[in-house]
């Protein structure tokens, strides 16, 4: 057996032979991100119209399931469907352990998936397509067939198998360690340099974590928790750059709004785009959700674009009917509502000064500036951006409001 050049094609090809040739029993299919699955979904409702023509009498239903995907879309994976429809779902890892769907009988592996990366020399985190495990391909073969014998079918061969890393790198040496040193110093562990993790992460990030954290205010020279500062970002649920911005909102006079951005930028996916709606090439979203979106936008960027979408939000009275007819994640606004609240006992317990900007932007960004100025970019004569930092190179993101606009300087 060789491998496939293309998982992508080789998952759909394998749906349509599992359709055509075995008994009952619906599939389940692994792939990395929201893009390939979006994209399988497309070609294997393609394929099942092309079969319903040709007079074949089982149907095939495929559906999609991710995280950002929208609650009662992911609910229809549940679904008990009828004995003349196969129903195929095309999910990421979200279903390798976090739910189970009955009546999956066949597995099909694509060898890959994407995990969360942090690189401390550029200290951006990104999400990355790696080989799974050996362990996580056990645990997919092992979704199919709960209820009767099941088949897996892996895109790669068994010798790759074999190769593969036994077990996935712990999360605690692929992620940001400056929340990590900050709770353990506000547990009174001093030496965070000779704590013995149980999978020690690379000395860089510890490096890096602690220089952040300085700069910060954080942490005074001799790497000591300060007081207030340190002590109060240690008590928020949040990575010490939002404590930091949350922190310094009182005085820049703004702390409504930033409560509000702090809370919107914890959910993913605010802005939805259901999978009915066919999306040109070039443009990020289908045409009418565009323009929905775009009337939430704003030059100075996407946080301001998040606290438009909110204040709108509480001014359509929470209402559901208003999300929908916006194309907004309705669940995650009220998610959003949640997490302001707490923030805002935190903020009450701090005693910083419940204050409204009034409508002017510039106090807000300086805000903002005031906790991620590590994250700072500028306009470099080649047209990309470039980290203050160490250098690096960045572009904006096609779905952020920024990307169609004349790029900012900074």
């Amino acid at each position: 057996m060789s491998p496939v050049p293309d998982y992508v094609k080789a998952t759909v090809e394998t749906v349509m032979k599992i359709h055509e040739s075995e008994g009952d029993g619906d599939v389940l299919a692994f792939l990395t991100g929201q893009e390939e699955v979006e994209r399988v979904v497309s070609m294997l409702v393609e394929q099942s119209r092309a079969l319903s023509r040709s007079g074949m009498k089982k149907h095939l239903r495929a559906l999609p399931m991710y995280a950002g995907l929208p609650y009662s879309e992911q609910m229809k994976v549940f679904e008990r469907v009828p004995h003349t429809v196969r129903k195929v779902v095309v999910a990421t890892n979200i279903a390798e352990t976090s739910i189970t769907i009955n009546g999956v009988v066949f597995v099909i592996d694509c060898g890959f998936v994407k995990l969360r990366a942090y690189n401390p020399k550029t200290a951006i985190e990104s999400l990355v397509v790696a080989p799974v495990s050996q362990a996580s391909a056990s645990q997919r073969a092992g979704r199919g067939g709960r209820n009767r014998a099941g088949k897996c079918y892996r895109l790669y061969t068994e010798e790759d198998f074999e190769k593969l890393p036994p077990t996935t790198v712990p999360e605690m040496q692929r992620t940001n360690l400056a929340p990590v040193i900050l709770q353990l110093k506000a547990l009174g562990i001093d030496n965070v340099l000779r704590f013995s993790f149980l999978s020690p992460p690379p000395a860089q990030s510890m490096v890096q974590a602690l220089e952040l954290l300085l700069a910060l205010g954080g942490l005074d020279e001799h790497g000591r928790l300060t007081e207030p500062l340190g002590m109060r970002m240690a008590e928020f649920p949040l990575i010490p750059m939002f404590a930091k911005m949350l922190l310094e909102s009182g005085s820049f006079g703004c702390s409504e709004e930033i409560v509000t951005i702090a809370a919107m930028m914890q959910i993913q996916n605010v802005f939805v785009s259901p999978p009915s709606q066919k999306k040109p090439a070039l443009f990020p979203y289908p045409v009418p959700q565009a323009r929905k979106h775009r009337k939430f936008a704003v030059a100075e960027g996407d946080h301001l674009t998040m606290l438009n979408v909110y204040e709108a939000f509480v001014k359509n009275r929470r209402s559901s009917q208003w999300c929908q007819e916006h194309f907004l994640n309705y669940k995650g606004l009220q998610r959003a509502a949640a997490v302001r609240e707490q923030l805002w006992r935190l903020l009450s317990k701090f005693r910083v000064p419940k204050k409204s900007s009034e409508g002017d932007p510039e106090v807000i960004l300086r805000c903002i500036v005031s906790g991620f100025f590590a994250n700072a970019a500028r306009l470099h004569h080649s047209g990309a951006y470039r980290t203050l930092r160490d250098d690096h190179e960045l572009h904006i993101h096609p779905t952020s409001v920024l990307y169609a606009e004349k790029p900012p300087k900074w």
